[in-house]
């Protein structure tokens, strides 16, 4: 994983290698950091591919995002990934 700060945030680059290698491209805004409770954005992200990866395969991961996505399809995320 690749992680630079942005203008309002962190842009960060993963790339999962489980059967097939897919990349992707997550945009954390400094708000999403406080709500999810990151205070290593590193470990926020990984933390979150944790989670989207222990219920799709990478190949179904979109391939950029904002952090806030993964809510909207998975409600549980935000009180989820708080216990990780």
């Amino acid at each position: 994983m690749s992680l630079r700060e942005s203008t309002d945030g962190w842009l960060a680059d993963v790339t999962v290698r489980d059967g097939a290698t897919t990349t992707h491209r997550i945009r954390i805004s400094r708000t999403e950091r406080e709500r999810y409770g990151g205070s290593d954005v590193a470990d926020l992200v990984r933390r979150s591919f944790d989670f989207l990866l222990a219920r799709e395969p990478n190949t179904s991961i979109l391939r950029e995002f904002d952090l806030s996505t993964i809510e909207r399809y998975f409600p549980e995320y935000a009180r989820e990934i708080a216990r990780r």
